[in-house]
């Protein structure tokens, strides 16, 4: 609330200049563009770097796909080639039988977008092995390459891995300040000069300048400084609460596949909405993403205690909708 404050929109505000250039620095990109939320990063990502017509290849279970209210389609006028893989993830001969040929019949494929980690994959961590390769292959046919990397901080913290050793492979980046790192608001995007220069302008188009936003600036520079290491202490959590839920009756769950602050379960057929409206009612808040699957997240309001009582709560709710 003491961050000095300018005007954002005409370019003169101190601490939203101080977390671009931050960022940019820490993702070993030229320039940065703060934007209020983790769609308008990747929106702006895709406009930037697409035209009318053109196609992305991405994974299908993508959150630009599932759940950004087909912007790439309303805004930037793209079609998708669409990728299949375990957790969310494919490899580079994927990415080559997806390339359209040179063919005037066909989308030309422009755009590679990889997420990282991936949120309907439980928050599972690309190996950086397959992250080279897939790259590769697109940077081979002349695309361009997005990372969504909304929980991308959980996969550096995770694997000991700098941020920039990940956004090197790509030409913009996108990161949420607003889930594990605990901000009101606000993601960046990452890039050279010249897309950025591109992604304010379109940040304008679709209504995401803001004023006087150096406090949401700045709650994003003290999480960057007080909120990274700790997130590993939302991972033991979200492991715990899995290896809990592994031998209860009628739930389906692998806990070696939580590796950071998520983990999908699997409960009997039709019981996920119940199960959802029990557990509220215990001050247990988890979300049914289907009929017979849940879905939990840890982050930095969520204590040892409250892991207990989830727990705790499960148990005593799951024989309730059995």
């Amino acid at each position: 609330m003491d961050a000095p404050l300018g005007d954002d929109v005409l370019g003169d505000e101190p601490t939203v200049i101080a977390l671009q250039d931050r960022c940019a620095a820490l993702l070993g990109k030229e320039a940065a563009v703060f934007v209020p939320s983790g769609s308008m990063a990747n929106q702006a990502a895709i406009r930037a770097q697409t035209r009318p017509g053109d196609e992305i290849i991405a994974h299908e279970d993508s959150h630009i796909y599932r759940y950004e209210a087909a912007g790439p389609a309303a805004i930037s006028g793209c079609s998708f080639a669409f990728l299949r893989g375990e957790r969310g993830m494919f490899d580079a001969d994927d990415v080559e039988s997806a390339i359209r040929p040179a063919d005037h019949h066909f989308p030309e494929s422009t755009l590679l977008e990889v997420e990282n980690t991936q949120n309907v994959g439980g928050g599972a961590i690309w190996p950086m092995e397959r992250i080279t390769a897939v790259t590769a292959a697109a940077r081979r046919h002349g695309l361009r390459c997005h990372l969504d990397g909304a929980r991308l901080w959980h996969a550096c913290i995770s694997t000991s891995t700098a941020p920039a050793d990940w956004a090197r492979h790509f030409d913009t980046v996108s990161c949420c300040f607003s889930k594990g790192l605990g901000c009101p608001v606000g993601s960046i995007l990452a890039g050279d000069a010249e897309t950025m220069h591109r992604a304010h302008r379109i940040r304008k188009l679709l209504g995401g300048a803001m004023r006087q936003s150096g406090m949401l600036a700045a709650a994003a520079l003290h999480a960057l400084d007080h909120h990274m290491e700790r997130l590993s202490d939302d991972h033991a959590r979200a492991r715990r609460l899995a290896e809990a839920l592994y031998p209860v009756p009628g739930v389906g769950i692998d806990p070696d596949q939580v590796e950071t602050n998520m983990l999908y379960f699997d409960v009997p057929e039709g019981r996920a909405p119940a199960l959802q409206d029990l557990l509220d009612e215990r001050g247990v808040r988890m979300l049914a993403i289907g009929e017979s699957r849940m879905r939990a997240v840890t982050h930095l309001d969520v204590t040892d205690e409250g892991i207990d009582h989830a727990i705790a709560g499960i148990g005593e709710v799951l024989g309730a909708v059995a």
